[in-house]
């Protein structure tokens, strides 16, 4: 793996070493300990969008690993407009030794990756969330759920998180039902690639029957950055997937649910399920620190540390 942009740059061996090497490294720094094994090292943050986790995770975790992380706004580099993506990615390749990008088109994200001769990592393209999805199976395995028996509810929108989400399932065994509106699947292509990687996967319209036998109940936001002027319409036509006490109750009794912030309280899901005792939604951001981490240290080869 020279690069993390996808789920699909990971084999099920990398993932199940990176479950293990982010459980070493949550453990140690809950035990205190202070290695650097990435004393002198430094990433770079593009950010076109802006960020609570994904900010502050890749920054603090490159400080505990022993490195430094420089914070670049869109308006401070003019990406592809002040200065081309290609230019971008050269000039920071002599600079730091692994980049990472929160950018609005995934495109954006695969040409840093052309130009680049250091790693670049996806914080979050229109395309996918590999990140997100990493710690979100992570929290799962950490809990000692087993994978390849756990059904996976997806209610809401078939977004960037939702295609992660998938191809992951797929690879870890992992059944998953997907009740979207009609028009807001996942991606036809994305649908294909999980099948192609052995997902069982279902989709429907109707969010009851995903949840049915669910053991993980998993909702996002309605109306992502970038998509604000299809508010009213998007409203409308996610009413009936609000993750609420009563939907909830079609899952398993001890499901859990999952967020991956941040939430529009009272839209896609209430203040009751998401603040409430099935939610593992904190531990979710948590591991995002030490998820992002583990994918840092594998690609810069300090994987076994």
């Amino acid at each position: 793996m020279n690069h993390f942009l996808s789920i699909r740059d990971l084999s099920r061996e990398e993932v199940l070493h990176l479950f293990r090497l982010t459980a070493s490294l949550k453990g140690r720094q809950k035990a205190g300990d202070r290695g650097a094994p990435l004393a002198g090292r430094s990433m770079a943050l593009i950010f076109e969008k802006p960020s609570l986790r994904t900010r502050v995770t890749f920054e603090v975790g490159m400080a505990q690993l022993g490195g430094a992380a420089v914070h670049l706004s869109a308006q401070e580099i003019g990406i592809g407009v002040r200065e081309s993506v290609p230019d971008i990615a050269r000039n920071l390749s002599r600079w730091v030794d692994i980049i990472a990008a929160r950018t609005f088109r995934h495109e954006t994200v695969k040409t840093l990756a052309t130009h680049a001769t250091v790693p670049v990592i996806n914080g979050l393209s229109d395309l996918e969330h590999p990140c997100q999805a990493l710690a979100d199976l992570f929290t799962l395995w950490e809990r000692g759920m087993d994978l390849a028996g756990t059904r996976l509810a997806w209610i809401g929108d078939g977004n960037n998180v939702c295609h992660s989400l998938l191809l992951l399932a797929a690879l870890l065994g992992t059944p998953m039902a997907v009740a979207t509106p009609p028009g807001y699947a996942p991606q036809s292509e994305i649908q294909a690639a999980a099948r192609a990687l052995g997902g069982r996967l279902t989709l429907t319209t109707d969010p009851r029957e995903a949840l049915e036998g669910a053991d993980v109940l998993y909702t996002d936001v309605w109306i992502s950055m970038g998509q604000e002027a299809e508010r009213e319409k998007r409203l409308e036509a996610f009413q009936r997937y609000q993750l609420n006490e009563h939907l909830v109750g079609f899952a398993k009794p001890g499901a859990v649910v999952m967020h991956c912030l941040p939430a529009h309280r009272g839209e896609e899901i209430t203040d009751a399920v998401l603040d409430g005792p099935r939610s593992v939604v904190l531990d979710q951001s948590e591991n995002r620190l030490h998820a992002q981490k583990a994918v840092i240290l594998h690609l810069l080869g300090g994987g076994d540390v």
